[in-house]
């Protein structure tokens, strides 16, 4: 934790030093850092704060700053309703920076009562329609929710997608079986029914799920379920914290079995600490690039890390670069809203619909084009798919593991998805 205390002073001392801004915009921050899922929620959170800290070093939001109330609520939803309730009191926000399934969906109904753009760290496929009912597996109306990114869904899809391909370019014979893997919660749960549906519609045998806890342990017995099911395509529901202990009781019980994660379920941290049992698991990034790639973007990229990392030598991984761009979207909204009315939560959802195949100012070649519409919130349906390369020992630092090629990120595939409106909500 006193990475992260470091972390935190380092951005709100050179936020301190940034020029005199004119009235400030209230936001909050939910952020998890010590829960279920603070192994890629830190560097998340980490990436929302750096990026408030450097668009108020950077002229704000046409000369406004802003604000950001930091609540770091340990994946705990009554903590995240009670931050909330904070947030619509006398200083009501006017957007929130938030964080996890659970919490997220609990929130919908009131966020969308007191008007308030929610851009989650969740990308539930129910949060992606804003008029409610679109088609009749559409669980609500979320008009205010955003997130950057494919659905969880949509990119579980893809990964069936991927699956059936890998399946038939091998040849082999019979039908392939498909399992879902992960704890009995939101998160996990939100794009099992959708991969099942596909991936039945693609030929497979779809397997009864296996359950494992969101927090690391001993899977040696789900590992043995496994082999003994003759899987060949296994979904990793979890976050990677949990993965990593699957990822290596599985291999020590000698299970062959292609591994997917979503999205949260793999990143450079979770190769280094899972080793050589993390190589070639197949997962989606949301970004056009890695930390350290070839891109216009990545001056501005570097930029924000060194709000909190002075020397400009942190690694960030995969979520980080996810967050920054998630931030970024944001501050543009807001910058439309205060030029059409004032920034409002209102005028800054409109903001968000204003443009098209949208890439925030400053980062090309990092973020993906995106386009959210008054009726329809996933930004978009193309997948980018990766595999985790692990090829020797992993004990020095993720940065010079990833410079020595020890781990690499490899592209092996994108996806295009049909956008259709039967598929949007689940």
């Amino acid at each position: 934790m006193k990475k992260i205390a470091l972390s935190l002073v380092s951005a709100l001392a050179l936020t301190a030093a940034a020029p005199a801004l004119g009235q400030s915009i209230n936001i909050g921050h939910l952020a998890d850092y010590s829960g279920g899922t603070s192994d890629v929620g830190q560097p998340y959170g980490q990436a929302i704060q750096d990026t408030i800290a450097w668009i108020n070093a950077n002229g704000g939001v046409n000369g406004k700053k802003i604000d950001s109330d930091f609540n770091e609520y340990g994946y705990q939803v009554p903590r995240a309703l009670a931050a909330f309730k904070k947030w619509v009191g006398t200083n009501k926000v006017v957007a929130i920076q938030g964080w996890g399934t659970a919490d997220t969906e609990a929130l919908v109904g009131m966020v969308t009562k007191e008007e308030i753009p929610y851009y989650s760290g969740s990308y539930s496929a129910s949060l992606t329609d804003p008029k409610g009912k679109v088609n009749e597996k559409s669980e609500r109306a979320a008009p205010f929710n955003f997130f950057y990114g494919p659905s969880y869904s949509d990119a579980a899809r893809a990964m069936v997608k991927w699956a059936a391909d890998d399946w038939k370019a091998k040849g082999k014979p019979g039908k392939p079986k498909w399992v879902h893997m992960g704890a009995n919660h939101p998160f996990p749960n939100s794009p099992k029914a959708a991969a099942e549906a596909y991936a039945k519609e693609l030929g497979f045998e779809v397997l009864d799920p296996i359950t494992f806890a969101l927090t690391p342990g001993d899977y040696t017995p789900q590992c043995l379920t496994l082999k003994q099911s003759g899987a060949n395509y296994a979904y990793l529901g979890n976050t990677a914290g949990s993965n990593i202990s699957v990822l290596k009781a599985c291999k020590t019980a000698g299970v062959d079995v292609q591994f997917f994660g979503n999205v949260w379920g793999m990143d450079e941290n979770a190769a280094k600490a899972a080793g050589e049992a993390a190589n070639g698991v197949v997962f989606p990034v949301r970004t056009a690039i890695t930390w350290g790639g070839n891109a216009p973007g990545m001056a501005t990229l570097k930029d924000i890390s060194k709000m909190s990392d002075a020397s400009g030598t942190a690694y960030r991984p995969v979520h980080y670069l996810a967050a920054v761009c998630t931030a970024l979207y944001m501050k543009e909204a807001m910058e439309w809203a205060d030029k059409n009315g004032g920034v409002t939560g209102v005028k800054t959802r409109d903001g968000m619909y204003q443009k098209s195949d949208w890439v925030p100012k400053g980062m090309e070649g990092v973020c993906n084009p995106s386009t959210w519409t008054a009726t329809d919130h996933r930004p978009t349906t193309r997948v980018d798919l990766y595999r985790s390369v692990v090829n020797g020992p992993t004990d020095a630092s993720v940065a010079d593991l990833v410079k020595s090629g020890v781990i690499k990120l490899e592209k092996v595939a994108t996806i295009d998805l049909p956008r259709k409106t039967e598929l949007q909500g689940w």
